[in-house]
């Protein structure tokens, strides 16, 4: 199997900063070794998948309980913390349980329906500080920097959901909880680097190197410190009420602390990987989207297309710019892919994001093209495993629901009220990995009241 020598990826990762182009990577590999490549970062052998049949077959071939890649920095955190798993970090029959339990909840559009309300009293406040950033601008029009703002509305949007309360996020001045939450978080993604791929950097390194792991480890512990007091007040009011004899009502963390369904421990894990995953799920690709939407002439054409299918905000962006630009598993089984025997336990890399830039999967693949997502009738539905933003099978986002009610929801509203330009001030926008692909520069954009 045609592949990088360990030496040159080593060079490419460490020397190159190859951690921060990982998506640049995958489409140079694809042309230079073909579909199908093996690298090795230090013990670790990867196998990388970058062709749309490819991945179809790997992932149809998945088991009842998939597993994740380059999860081991996760596990050792909580073990050493004595943490449970979420749903992003178990594996196995504990994945399985919970899984089961939150797709009941969350994974079906009736089921999310309900949180409509909420989100639209975020969406609300969202409107507001556009109207409150704009102003503060020369020529009243113009926010800056709104991966900033929509970093806030995700985050304030998904807690709405999962706390059953506000943060405050939207707000002029940021609750400092709030603000060291998402100081946790970036600290996170800032430590990606070493923490995802542990298998190449020896824990020996550790006591030389201490600022990484230091850092990764302080990172979780805000993080679940944040959700702990959430869950916590909510469970005491919960208690409350019980004790004066009222009925109890609520919704997604009210109904597992009244079922019992997961302990305690497992909530606090799933609300904050769902929390942590949720944010950069909504804010990036809502980014991503008016940036392409607020070029000169495309609004406007594609403003029916967007008004009357959900698919058409959703997409798109999510194509051009998928958050995960590749997706790992280890496989349970002997695999054959491509004409190559790949034996159980080794690790799958599926490259996203070359697939989503393939012309034969795409035609006119560079252009932003709401339209091509739009469905004749009810029987065009055809899986293009080119681009699966949310995943595929049994191992799919569990949060995808939310996350497009939250595009949604933001994003008609902010197009019926703003006539959306890109602001002369923004530079040339490239992507960038850092933890999950982002955009490389400061979205700056023009939010012009619309006339009627």
């Amino acid at each position: 199997m045609p592949g990088p020598s360990t030496l040159s990826n080593l060079i490419e990762f460490f020397w190159r900063d190859g951690f921060s182009r990982i998506h640049e990577i995958q489409l140079e590999h694809r042309k230079k070794y073909g579909k199908i490549f093996k690298s090795r970062f230090g013990p670790q052998l990867v196998v990388s998948i970058a062709d749309r049949g490819l991945v179809a077959e790997v992932l149809r071939a998945e088991g009842v309980a998939p597993q994740r890649a380059n999860m081991e920095s996760w596990h050792e955190y909580r073990d050493m913390r004595g943490r449970s798993n979420g749903l992003i970090s178990a594996e196995g029959e504990d994945w399985l349980n919970m899984r089961s339990v939150l797709r009941q909840l969350i994974m079906r559009p009736r089921d999310v329906a309900v949180f409509s309300d909420d989100v639209n009293e975020v969406v609300d406040d969202l409107v507001t500080r556009v109207c409150a950033l704009r102003a503060q601008e020369s020529d009243g029009t113009t926010v800056l920097n709104v991966n900033d703002l929509f970093f806030k509305y995700a985050m304030e949007g998904v807690a709405s959901i999962l706390y059953e309360c506000r943060l405050g996020c939207l707000e002029t001045n940021v609750p400092q909880k709030t603000q060291d939450y998402i100081g946790a978080l970036n600290l996170m993604f800032s430590s990606f680097k070493t923490t995802m791929y542990a298998g190449a950097i020896p824990k020996w390194l550790r006591p030389i190197i201490p600022k990484p792991w230091e850092e990764f480890c302080n990172s979780w512990d805000g993080l679940f410190k944040f959700s702990m007091i959430h869950v916590d007040k909510r469970f005491s009011d919960i208690k409350a009420q019980l004790q004066r004899g009222e009925e109890v009502k609520g919704g997604l963390l009210t109904h597992l602390l009244v079922t019992r369904e997961m302990s305690i421990e497992e909530i606090y894990a799933n609300v904050t990987e769902m929390l942590l995953a949720g944010v950069d799920t909504v804010d990036k690709r809502v980014c991503v989207f008016l940036l392409n939407w607020s070029y000169p002439g495309r609004g406007l054409a594609n403003c029916r297309v967007l008004l009357n299918n959900s698919l058409c905000v959703c997409h798109p962006g999510s194509r051009l710019f998928p958050v995960l630009p590749g997706n790992g598993r280890i496989i349970q089984d002997d695999l054959v892919v491509g004409g190559y025997f790949i034996p159980k336990g080794t690790q799958l890399a599926l490259c996203h994001y070359s697939t989503s830039l393939e012309e034969e999967n795409f035609s006119d693949a560079l252009e932003f093209q709401p339209q091509r997502w739009v469905r004749k009738d009810a029987s065009d539905r055809v899986d293009n495993f080119g681009s699966i933003p949310f995943g595929y099978g049994i191992r799919s986002c569990v949060g995808r629901r939310i996350a497009e009610l939250e595009m949604h929801l933001a994003l008609i509203r902010l197009i019926q009220k703003f006539r959306i330009e890109v602001s002369p001030v923004t530079t040339e926008v490239k992507a960038k990995t850092h933890g999950l692909l982002c955009p490389s520069a400061p979205i700056n954009l023009r939010f012009v009241d619309r006339e009627n």
